[in-house]
C-alpha cells in the first residue's frame, strides 16, 4: 500500500471512458475484466495484499450479508459475490468514485447481489455473516481504530472477520488491540511477503 493517502478522498466518479481503463485479472478462479481508474486504491491491478487474503481466507458463507470494508474498485466484493451467489455482499467505500467503479464491474459480470455504498447506508440492523477487508491502514491508526470498532462488533454470532494487515504497518498490534479492547478473539491465520491474514471470531 504505497499510494499516498489521499487516493481513499477522491470523490467523484470517473465521468469520461478516457479515464476508465480496462484491467483484466483474475478472481475466483475466472479470468474477469474490470474497470478502474486513477483516484482509488491500486488502480493498476490487484494489489500484494489483498491477493494474499483471497489467497488465504476459507470460502464465504453461502447466504447472509457480506461486507467488504473499503471496497476500492471492488476485488474483494466481486470474489465475495462470486462465491456466494445467494448471498447479498456489502461493498462499502467513503468515495463515490470507487463505489461507481464496483458498481460497474459487478454489472458487466453479471452479479446483482453486490450493494456498493457508503458507510452510513448500510442498515444498521444488519449482522454479517462474513467480513473480508484489506483496511486502509494509511489513514492513521486511531481511525483505523474506529472503522474496526464500528464494524467488527456487527459480526454475526459464530461468524469471522478476515482482515489482511503488513507486518510493518502494525499487523501484530492490531491483532491485540482487537482482542483487548473489542473483546473479539483474534489470530493469525497466514503469513507472507510481509503481510499477516488476520481472523477475528464473534463467539456464538
Amino acid at each position: 500500500m504505497t499510494e499516498p493517502t489521499n487516493h481513499y478522498f477522491t470523490d467523484s466518479p470517473a465521468a469520461a471512458d478516457a479515464e476508465r481503463r480496462q484491467l483484466h485479472t483474475h478472481l475466483a478462479g475466472r479470468d474477469v475484466t474490470v474497470e478502474t481508474a486513477g483516484g482509488i486504491f491500486s488502480p493498476g491491478g490487484l494489489d500484494k495484499a489483498t491477493a494474499i487474503l483471497l489467497d488465504e481466507v476459507p470460502d464465504p458463507p453461502s447466504s447472509g450479508d457480506l461486507l467488504d470494508l473499503g471496497c476500492g474498485w471492488g476485488p474483494i466484493a466481486l470474489t465475495l459475490a462470486m462465491r456466494s451467489p445467494e448471498a447479498t455482499v456489502w461493498a462499502v467505500d467513503v468515495t463515490e468514485r470507487a463505489l461507481d467503479l464496483t458498481r460497474r464491474n459487478a454489472q458487466a459480470l453479471g452479479l446483482d447481489n453486490v450493494r456498493a455504498v457508503r458507510p452510513d447506508e448500510v442498515p444498521s440492523s444488519t449482522p454479517f455473516a462474513a467480513i473480508w477487508s484489506n483496511p486502509p491502514i494509511r489513514i492513521g491508526k486511531p481511525a483505523v481504530h474506529e472503522l474496526m470498532r464500528t464494524w467488527l462488533p456487527r459480526l454475526a454470532k459464530g461468524a469471522d472477520a478476515h482482515l489482511v494487515v503488513g507486518k510493518n504497518l502494525g499487523a501484530d498490534s492490531l491483532q491485540r488491540w482487537i482482542t483487548n479492547e473489542l473483546g473479539l478473539p483474534t489470530e493469525r491465520t497466514a503469513s507472507s511477503k510481509g503481510f499477516r491474514v488476520l481472523r477475528v471470531s464473534r463467539p456464538v
